[in-house]
């Protein structure tokens, strides 16, 4: 089957899977939401979802967010890098249940204000990073 075919139906399938209507319209406005770059337009996340195109990487991370999904999943159909998955999962079993609510409160943030708080937590970590050995 053709790449973009299976990309298209992998999409339709993520939307689905977290509740989504796999309508183009809806991914439209989510993706615009989120994405930091130039909007797309509704012809361009079409053809996402009917298997004409393939989005730029920067898009597909973007849209793997959406999905709460790896974009090396959303693009290939599986896993690439086991290494990265064994890593994330140790770091997922090192958090609280308050710092994972926490994560999860920063990701329904708009962009620019998730910028922000990426720019406080690197000015506290200059100013109270780890000790000097």
């Amino acid at each position: 089957m053709n790449q973009k075919i299976e990309f298209g139906q992998r999409l339709h399938d993520g939307m689905k899977a977290v509740g989504l209507e796999p309508k183009p319209s809806v991914l439209l406005n989510l993706f615009n939401a989120r994405y930091w770059g130039v909007s797309v337009s509704f012809q361009a996340v079409s053809r996402w979802l009917n298997g004409q195109a393939m989005p730029r990487h920067d898009k597909l991370v973007v849209l793997a967010e959406i999905l709460r999904m790896e974009p090396e999943l959303l693009q290939y159909g599986r896993t690439v890098h086991r290494r990265v998955q064994d890593q994330r999962q140790r770091w997922e079993e090192a958090l609280s249940y308050q710092e994972r609510e926490m994560f999860d409160a920063y990701l329904q943030l708009p962009v620019p204000q998730r910028k922000l708080v990426r720019e406080v937590i690197e000015a506290l970590v200059l100013v109270h990073g780890k000790p000097k050995s």
